[in-house]
């Protein structure tokens, strides 16, 4: 079974790959990194025609180019900068930098590995490859699509009816059924409700004159873990600052969790908590992580109505308008919802990842707010960073 090409164009993926690739391109051209395939799912097999595939699309993924068209949309979004843009015009995804393969048991390895602003591009590419090839090649399509458009309906009838009265942005690249599928969702929520403020694809925030939304995701701020300069405890004050440095406020809305929320705040000081428009919920309860991020702006005089909260872990709707009911009052409310908008069929949605393992060399990790979430190759130097966060938490809270 050989499928049309997934990857059609290089802004087919999220915002926040150029948020942080500028950042990246402007302060730390000389990080290398190294980025490890999971397959969180239980009993996934993939076929030795599904890696087939898999690599064939790989192989036309790094036959593309940014055209001319695509470059200029970047640069009209406020906070891309013109030299970065030109750095695009000449990247391109490079195959070498990609290894694919199968154990006998069918489990999918793939490890990207390249300077990191280059590496780091290919993450939401291969989820999205890997994901269609599966959903196409495992199942009969037509009958996922089908059920995947029944219960669409049912989503965009609750909003018109009032059952859901929450803004949120479509985060559905990595893990979407298909590229046809995600087009038709991201169309119909910002065509037939009133609730959908964009999406993070930048390809089809650009087909449909949406915004495009996302600011940055752990790698950002495991990247630091690889620096030796920095130590591991106060990571998120580099990532910060820097952050800041770059885009002056704007683009500004932080994410707490990779090294722990409770470390995460020792540097949302007044300056950042100022410079910062909000924050993102990506682990632990929700529920416990917005009342603390509330009670913190409180500690500053901050009036949190102010200031946004998004969340973004694992949403569906239902959940979605029990947390905007929640905080609505007490603060500004979003969401980002992802496999629920892309890939809600009658079979369940697989969870991958990619993530960065190592930089310059180095281990990195990611903890979160939920230990299962943690995800490191090297045990010893998981257990080293617990330890450097406990430490630092002890001494200075």
């Amino acid at each position: 079974m050989k499928l049309e090409p997934i990857i059609q164009s290089l802004l087919d993926t999220d915002l926040y790959k150029f948020n942080m690739d500028q950042v990246i391109f402007h302060k730390h051209t000389d990080l290398t990194g190294e980025y490890y395939f999971r397959c969180r799912s239980e009993g996934i097999v993939f076929t030795p025609e599904m890696l087939a595939e898999i690599n064939a699309q790989i192989d036309h993924l790094c036959t593309l180019r940014f055209t001319h068209e695509e470059l200029d949309y970047l640069r009209s979004i406020r906070f891309i900068k013109s030299d970065y843009v030109e750095f695009l015009r000449l990247w391109r995804p490079i195959r070498d930098y990609v290894e694919t393969g199968l154990s006998p048991e069918g489990e999918l390895f793939i490890v990207v590995r390249g300077p990191l602003f280059s590496a780091m591009q290919f993450e939401i590419f291969l989820l999205e490859i890997v994901n269609e090839v599966y959903f196409r090649m495992k199942f009969d399509y037509a009958k996922l699509l089908a059920s995947a458009e029944e219960r669409l309906d049912a989503k965009i009838r609750a909003f018109r009816e009032g059952k859901y009265t929450f803004n949120f942005a479509e985060f559905g690249c990595r893990r979407r059924l298909s590229r046809e599928w995600q087009d038709v969702v991201v169309r119909r929520l910002a065509t037939e409700t009133n609730n959908c403020v964009g999406t993070s694809n930048v390809y089809l925030a650009m087909k449909y004159n949406l915004t495009p939304i996302g600011t940055y995701a752990h790698e950002y701020v495991q990247m630091y873990q690889g620096i030796d300069s920095i130590p591991l405890a106060y990571t998120n004050h580099y990532a910060l600052t820097d952050w800041y440095d770059e885009y002056k406020g704007d683009n500004g809305t932080a994410l707490t969790d990779t090294i722990t929320t409770d470390l995460f705040l020792l540097d949302f000081n007044r300056s950042m908590v100022n410079n910062f428009t909000g924050v993102r919920h990506d682990s632990g309860d929700p529920y416990e992580w917005g009342d603390k991020i509330i009670a913190h702006y409180k500690s500053y005089g901050v009036d949190p109505r102010t200031k946004l909260l998004l969340f973004s872990d694992s949403l569906d709707f239902d959940r979605a308008q029990a947390l905007y009911d929640y905080f609505k009052d007490r603060a500004k409310v979003s969401f980002g919802i992802g496999t629920f908008c892309s890939n809600d069929t009658c079979e369940k949605a697989l969870n991958i990842v990619i993530k960065l393992q190592t930089v310059n060399g180095r281990p990195v990790a990611k903890l979160s707010d939920a230990p299962g979430k943690a995800m490191c190759r090297d045990e010893e130097y998981l257990e080293y960073l617990k330890r450097s966060v406990v430490f630092r938490l002890n001494r200075e809270k």
